[in-house]
């Protein structure tokens, strides 16, 4: 037996799919409204994952101007197939709905091709190579659809041609059939469904057929993984894709979240694991049966493989900011650079701001413990009150907080604004140090503490309880993101500030 500690993504890394190439395995996740899109991590022993890339690196590929909160990127799929990687997924395009596309690469760190667009609607799309070289699409029929739940067609990945779509299963009657997956073992035909919605409700449900067509016989004891109404420390366990290893052992990886207080989650959907062994009969059973723990016993895991840590501290002497990095929607690359001044990062003041569905000055990464402390030095001298830069933590448009520099009669002032709902709130500014200034934000289950470094230590300027940035308060799919922002507020400028460095250190 070995120890399987999860979630194996800790932080805002939900709808999780995996490929296996050989003895090495490949998963994606959602991105939404962020970019680069659907990042892609390898592993050759299913517990430590390392980031590679990602899969939507051009805007060509991902358009994303003007997408709403939580829109973008759903739910992408990825397959490994004669020599090639194809991953579909689901960009939801403001005013032109949602709409599925297709790209592949040789090498799953990229570069991958240009989209191919599909024509089939829903949502949550996903692939299967049947033995006889045909290749199905399968997806969640929404709005588009009579019935809710798996619609499945043939495609064509050269030129993206489908016929039409045929249903296959509704689910056991749960709210949200959706992300179906289809796969075969042994002669028959299985397709996945996730039902319930994904909150506390969620669960996996699966069904069998002969053809992969169907018609499909639901398992007799449905659903095969849910941790509704129980006390756990892992909740909202759902969107499940299960896969063979190497060695003939199965195993699903799905989404599931952990809370900061009871009732709230801030850090998002996270990616899990739990193994699968099969009944008699041929039905499968996760994690024998029993909840998905933190920490749990389960079958060997392949033989452990661990990557170099990832250092607690950025320098920004690289040619590219490090894979861990996004931006809110396409950014403007002339507000960026790392050239400018070699081995720091200057952000040029945007007009655009956290408040908007927009293109901030913002470059950010994921928080992935509840407790954890994060800072950045900072050379800023804003020349209108309106300049402003320094640290974020943001989880929606109208749900965040930023510690900041910028002008209050005309002295260079340090400032906390929290933006809640319809509120927001600006603390009474306080004289900046002289030259560069470290800003930190700080953070336990009962906290985030946003100021400055002294000379006598931490100088807390406001805190912000973490249920103000959860996804129950906040709403969409999201998790909360930290990073470094430069704005102007409305207005053109030609300011820049400049990070000598970031450090992000996770505690639990």
């Amino acid at each position: 037996m070995s120890a399987l500690r999860n979630p194996i993504l800790p932080g805002f890394y939900p709808d999780p799919s995996i490929c296996r190439a050989g003895e090495d395995y490949y998963l994606v996740n959602s991105s939404f409204e962020y970019f680069p899109g659907v990042p892609i991590f390898h592993s050759r022993d299913l517990q430590h994952w390392r980031q590679i890339g990602h899969c939507l690196t051009r805007e060509s590929q991902l358009p994303l101007h003007g997408v709403h909160f939580s829109g973008g990127i759903y739910a992408p799929t990825i397959r490994f197939h004669d020599g090639r990687f194809h991953m579909v997924t689901t960009n939801e395009l403001e005013g032109r709905g949602f709409r599925h596309f297709l790209v592949q690469a040789e090498d799953p760190a990229g570069p991958w091709s240009e989209p191919v667009w599909l024509e089939q609607g829903g949502i949550d799309p996903s692939l299967f190579f049947d033995d006889d070289g045909t290749v199905y699409f399968t997806a969640n029929g929404t709005g588009w659809a009579p019935v809710r739940g798996a619609y499945q067609s043939v495609l064509d990945l050269a030129s993206g041609q489908q016929n039409e779509p045929r249903f296959l299963w509704a689910g056991t009657g749960g709210a949200y059939p959706e992300a179906p997956h289809l796969f075969k073992r042994r002669g028959w035909y299985y397709l996945t469904l996730a039902e319930g919605g994904t909150a506390e409700g969620h669960m996996v449900t699966i069904a069998r057929a002969s053809t992969p067509w169907g018609p499909f016989e639901p398992c007799p004891h449905n659903p095969i993984l849910t941790h509704r109404s129980l006390m756990s420390p892992v909740q909202a366990t759902g969107h499940a894709d299960l896969f063979e290893d190497h060695r003939g052992q199965w195993w699903a990886v799905f989404l599931g979240y952990r809370y900061v207080e009871h009732g709230f989650h801030n850090l998002g959907r996270e990616t899990f694991l739990a193994p699968v062994t099969w009944t008699d009969d041929g039905w499968p059973v996760i994690n024998r049966g029993n909840p998905v723990a933190l920490e749990c016993e389960c079958p060997e895991l392949p033989a452990s493989h661990r990557w170099p840590l990832e250092p607690v501290r950025d320098e920004f002497d690289g040619s590219a900011l490090d894979f861990r990095w996004v931006h809110l929607r396409n950014p403007d690359r002339k507000n960026y650079s790392l050239e400018r001044q070699i081995g720091r990062l200057s952000l040029r003041c945007g007009e655009a701001t956290l408040d908007e569905c927009s293109s901030p000055t913002f470059v950010a990464r994921r928080q992935q413990h509840h407790a954890f402390r994060a800072g950045a030095l900072i050379s800023f001298e804003p020349e209108n009150e309106n300049e402003e830069a320094g640290m974020a933590i943001h989880h929606a448009p109208m749900f965040h907080a930023e510690v900041l520099i910028t002008l209050r009669g005309g002295r260079r002032t340090v400032i906390v604004r929290r933006r809640i709902g319809p509120l927001t709130d600006e603390t009474a500014g306080v004289p900046a140090p002289g030259g560069a200034v470290e800003l930190r934000i700080e953070a336990d289950s009962s906290a985030y503490r946003l100021g400055f470094i002294v000379s006598s230590g931490f100088h807390e300027l406001a805190t912000l309880a973490p249920r103000f940035l959860s996804t129950q308060v906040a709403g969409g799919y999201n998790g909360t993101l930290l990073g470094l922002l430069a704005t102007s507020r409305g207005r053109s400028s030609e300011s820049w500030a400049v990070f000598d460095w970031w450090q992000y250190e996770g505690k639990s």
